[in-house]
Parts: C-alpha cells; structure tokens; sequence
C-alpha cells in the first residue's frame, strides 16, 4: 500500500482543526517511520503491530495519531516528555524500530522554497509540503526494549494506595518503605489535595 499524502493530510486537518506546519510534518514523519518498520496498513490489517513513542506535545502529534491510529487510550502512543519533534515507530512483530527526528535545518530551507512569503510560519506549511523526507528528517534505527506493563491490553497488576486510596494500574505504583504508594503521594503530584 502507498500512503496518501494529501488524505492523510486531510483528516490530520480535521482532527487538529487547523492546517500548519506541524500537521504537515506529523504526516510525513508518520510515513516515514511506519514505511522503515514495514507497518503498510496502520489503521486495518496492521493495527495491533505498530507502537509509537512521540517526543513531543505539539500539532505534529495530533498528527501522528491520525495517521497511524496509535493513540494513548489504546495504549499503542506513549508520550515521552522530551520536548523534541521526533517519534520513534516500532512494529510489534518484527521488533523493528525507527526514530524520525525533525531536522532544525530544515526551517531556514523553507525561506529558500519560498523567497517571497515574509511570514515565516506560512513558509514553513508550504515548503514542508513539498519537501522531501531527507529535507525534513534524519532517521536512526533504534531497539526498544518494551516491558509487559507498557504493552497495550489489559492492566497487568492494579495496586491501591496505601495513602489516598486511589488504584494505581500497569506497575506504576512506587513501594517505600514497603508501603506501596501512587507517584502523587510518593513524589507530590501536580495538584494538591
């Protein structure tokens, strides 16, 4: 099968609700990574095979999730909080993996693609749309070890609180003292009680 750019582009759009720049690289990246791990149909025969680990909280997500159907809620996207624009595709069945990195460089070729556009953001959209995948990214193949607990399913173990009462799933529970703690309790969490 041969992804589409343009469709997939599209119903990124509608899922994003607007075009920019990071949808179109999320699409692209997408294709590219799940092309290197030889995942051809992500949303139909291919589904239960393909994990993605995404890097970033941003517009290229979104599209991520749109073209690969991986998403957190069926346990198939894991967000790693690193701040950078890249994703690394890993096909299940083969162990196959691929990271996909946004090249920096790849802003200022914009302004070379189109000279006359003053916005820059605007240069961005449209350049990435025609530039090609060596242009926007550089890839590594990469091992991912994924433990049982992060795999996508049922919950491995589910662990209550010793503290707030509060059942903490798939390992992520923290045992001190041998008291087995949520990470709010343990660590303090983002909001207070």
């Amino acid at each position: 099968m041969v992804f589409d750019f343009e469709r997939l582009l599209g119903e990124s759009v509608k899922i994003h609700g607007h075009l920019c720049a990071g949808q179109v690289l999320g699409v692209k990246m997408s294709i590219l990574g799940l092309s290197s791990v030889g995942i051809f149909d992500p949303r139909g025969s291919d589904r239960k095979d393909i994990l993605v680990y995404v890097e970033i909280d941003r517009c290229a997500t979104d599209a991520i999730q749109s073209v690969t159907g991986c998403s957190l809620g069926h346990r198939s996207m894991k967000f790693m909080d690193y701040g950078i624009m890249a994703a690394t595709f890993l096909n299940l069945k083969t162990k196959v993996a691929v990271r996909v990195v946004a090249r920096e460089d790849s802003r200022d070729k914009a302004q070379h693609y189109f000279p006359d556009i003053a916005n820059p953001y605007e240069a961005q959209l449209m350049a990435y749309k025609q530039m090609v995948g060596e242009e926007l990214f550089y890839t590594m193949p990469v091992t991912v070890n994924v433990p049982p607990e992060d795999m996508p399913g049922r919950p491995v173990k589910r662990v209550r609180c010793a503290r707030c009462g509060d059942y903490v799933q798939d390992m992520r529970h923290v045992n001190k003292d041998g008291t087995d703690l949520c990470k709010a309790c343990a660590f303090g969490g983002y909001y207070c009680r």
